[in-house]
């Protein structure tokens, strides 16, 4: 016990609260920097940039051979990224995806998956290289461009960045989610790109909406149409935050004779193929869309996505905005520029500072590989002046060679500028060392390592002209290094450069995302939607619904379940809207068109609305817009409510008349008349004027009547001048005009009903 108490780095008393913080926050920071945000000056993660790094260090160039992609993962893993072999796999694999990335890293030869949303092949069956984007991103890397740090073991060393010639974040956008933030960028267009960054440098504090001039938005790797207003747009840019509303490409064929279909060429960014497919079976299943009648996929290469109308005389524009609203074929794709700014800070960033860090960090390579060169030209032009002095001395030098026994140092020792058996003009020499005719180091070891076959007369040439020029060169990369304008001006050149190498003329390299105005889908009534036809609809008394083709005789015998009978049964249309009211009091909606075909008993319409099983159907009624209804209920309380009022949009119905306890909605009729007619179950008869209920959109109502014991047994309206009707014990309709003994003021008692009202108490 003992021996663990005095275990190093372990400190018992250490609260669990700032333990579990500190490791949490390491955790955080290692996801946030060293897994899931890109690094702004080269766009990549850090899985990404080993990938590339290994197939760079393994000489996969874009003309060169294939290799398999487990070497490339296993590379990958073995030096630079000790994480699963599968996760490295699918993230090379996504960089070969021309659906997933604008401007592919990687070049794969076999299966990489599809639009569809299969997966790639094992990576022992595939095989890869590195495409011209890729080594775009790899150039001046031998040129000390960027800082090399220490691999995890510490065996070899890695890129901490890419030198990047082209703004790949933007360019090929990025996504990832880290702990307590996220980013999400869209790919752009690089000649876009580049003409921003040009503008950029010329303007260096140019306006954010300006860049839009240069950059009108993403431009996505599966093209479509993006409908999100520009104002819209600049506001995402300038903020770092936003969206986009991208649309499907499509165009409508003309089938002849009138008849048509729609061809959907392409498809909304990160959707696949496949679930979007079965999102609009499921669409025409459900019938959310009852215009669209089948959908077929004849995609090969290309995609061909074929939307069969309903009926030739729908309007295309209608048929797609409405499965804009209800499928994938418009999608919203979010922005949120969160990125890391020199490798180390996240920030979520404009676009502007996006580009801004992408040039900065241009400038730092530049300097970096102008310093570079600088070195190797000092380096090259302290051996030419050692091989010119030793073309001035040549008989010196192969006398040392010949006979001295350690040659090195007595070259190094040999005064050099007193000596000159075979003299040049004074215009071919160059004293070796500055102040003493010396030869360096490097000097005599040049002179010792050159070749017999270079003592020609033709050779003295070259060195002098290969020096001229060097002298020159230099004298170019100092201006460059002092002068802020010259760096800029080279910049600007190698962006064009860049711009040329992968624009219009790339084959791929044109805008492939265009714009257009969303303009407003209208809401289109069910009744252009859908053939008008005639239907009887049968509702049985244990809730079993269908509707039968046609308007059949309503006195004609059909077909229940055993045990089952007749309930409803009334003659309607295909574009009709049913109100069904449960003795709960909710009203429920149901599309004529929705309901099942005769040929069977139907289904039950418990399945259809969320009826619950305690509540029974009260009535079934055709919706006729502008209509009014009495509602009332078993206690003799209600109302009239607006029909348009009660009608639904979900199936869980809506509550028009509250009831509680054991009271129940009773009675729903439509309004048709200026008087009101009640009957209690002690067969009292009320009427009064229809202006003294108030109309309402929901509530308990008024009270109808007024009962002793007992509660309300029917309701209806009628025109009092016309007279009240009812059907006598022997089916004869009888009228009785003269109503002045029961007309009295709301909520009275009322007076018995008249003689020969049925005994069933109902109207």
């Amino acid at each position: 016990m003992s021996d663990q108490a005095d275990a190093p780095n372990m400190d018992l008393s250490e609260p669990l609260r700032r333990a579990l913080g500190e490791r949490y926050l390491t955790y955080a920071l290692s996801t946030i920097m060293h897994r899931a945000l890109p690094d702004a000056r080269d766009g990549l993660k850090p899985v990404h940039r080993r990938i590339i790094y290994a197939m760079h260090r393994l000489r996969l160039a874009s003309g060169g051979k294939f290799l398999k992609s487990a070497k490339i993962s296993g590379d990958t893993m073995g030096d630079f990224h000790p994480h699963g072999d599968a996760a490295i796999y699918d993230a090379m694999a996504r960089l070969a995806q021309d659906f997933n990335v604008r401007y592919p890293l990687v070049d794969g030869q076999g299966n990489f998956g599809n639009i569809d949303g299969d997966n790639p092949a094992a990576s022992r069956y595939t095989e890869a290289r590195m495409t011209m984007f890729a080594e775009a991103l790899l150039e001046g890397l031998d040129e000390n461009a960027v800082d090399f740090r220490d691999n995890y073991d510490g065996r070899l060393e890695e890129p901490a960045v890419l030198p990047a010639t082209y703004p790949n974040l933007l360019a090929n956008g990025s996504s990832g989610i880290a702990v307590g933030m996220a980013t999400n960028i869209p790919p752009h267009n690089i000649a876009e790109l580049v003409d921003a960054c040009l503008h950029l440098i010329k303007t260096p504090d140019a306006r954010d909406d300006t860049l839009m001039n240069y950059v009108p938005g993403p431009d996505f790797p599966t093209g479509g149409i993006i409908v999100e207003p520009p104002e819209a747009i600049a506001q995402a840019y300038r903020t770092g935050r936003g969206g986009f509303r991208l649309r499907c490409r499509y165009e409508v064929e003309d089938l002849g004779r009138g008849q048509w279909q729609i061809v959907v060429t392409e498809i909304p960014y990160q959707v696949q193929k496949s679930k979007l497919i079965e999102k609009l079976a499921e669409v025409i299943q459900t019938k959310k869309v009852p215009i669209l009648a089948d959908v077929r996929d004849e995609s090969a290469d290309d995609i061909r996505v074929i939307l069969e109308p309903r009926s030739k005389n729908v309007d295309p524009d209608v048929l797609m905005g409405m499965l804009y609203r209800n499928s994938d074929l418009e999608v919203r794709f979010s922005l949120n520029m969160n990125v890391l700014i020199d490798g180390v800070t996240p920030k979520v960033c404009s676009m502007k500072e996006v580009l801004r860090a992408f040039l900065d960090f241009r400038r730092d390579v530049l300097i970096r590989r102008s310093q570079h060169r600088m070195e190797k030209i000092d380096h090259r032009l302290e051996v030419l002046e050692g091989l010119i002095v030793a073309f001035l001395n040549l008989d010196r030098v192969i006398d040392i060679i010949r006979y001295d026994e350690d040659p090195k140092p007595a070259l190094m020792r040999e005064d050099w500028s007193l000596d000159h058996p075979r003299a040049m003009t004074e215009a071919d020499y160059v004293s070796p060392a500055p102040g003493q005719g010396e030869l360096t180091d490097v000097q005599a070891e040049a002179i010792l390592n050159m070749r017999l076959r270079s003592l020609r007369r033709l050779e003295e040439m070259e060195l002098l002209r290969e020096r001229d020029a060097l002298m020159e060169e230099r004298a170019g990369l100092e201006d460059l290094l002092e002068t802020d304008d010259l760096q800029w001006q080279a910049i600007s050149d190698q962006l064009r450069d860049v711009k040329k190498k992968f624009g219009k003329d790339y084959e791929g390299g044109a805008r492939r995302t265009t714009f257009a105005e969303a303009g407003e889908v209208e809401e289109v009534p069910l009744e252009a939607m859908i053939d008008r036809e005639p239907i009887t609809v049968v509702c049985s008394q244990m809730g079993w619904i269908r509707a039968m083709t046609g308007h059949i005789d309503l006195t004609r015998e059909l077909k229940f379940k055993d045990g089952d009978g007749p309930r409803f049964i009334f003659h309607a249309e295909t574009t009709d809207r049913l109100v069904v009211v449960g003795s709960n009091g909710r009203f429920y909606t149901l599309s004529a068109a929705n309901l099942p075909g005769g040929r069977g008993m139907g289904e039950p319409l418990r399945l259809m609305v969320d009826l619950p099983n305690e509540a029974q159907i009260l009535t079934i009624l055709t919706h006729k817009p502008g209509r009014k209804l009495l509602v009332a209920s078993t206690a003799g309380d209600g109302f009239v409510v607006p029909e348009d009022e009660v009608i639904a949009q979900t199936r869980t119905g809506k509550q028009v008349l509250n009831v509680r306890g054991d009271v129940t909605a009773h009675v729903c009729t439509p309004v048709d008349g200026d008087h009101v007619a009640v009957v209690g179950e002690n067969r009292k008869v009320l009427i009064f004027p229809l202006s003294e209920l108030p109309e309402m959109a929901r509530g308990k109502g008024v009270r109808l009547q007024k009962y002793k014991d007992g509660g309300l047994s029917d309701a209806t309206t009628f025109t009092l001048a016309d007279g009240l009707s009812w059907l006598d014990p022997a089916g004869r309709t009888r009228t009785e005009t003269e109503l002045a003994e029961w007309t009295a003021k709301r909520a009275s008692a009322g007076r018995m009903a008249p003689r020969g009202f049925p005994r069933d108490n109902t109207f």
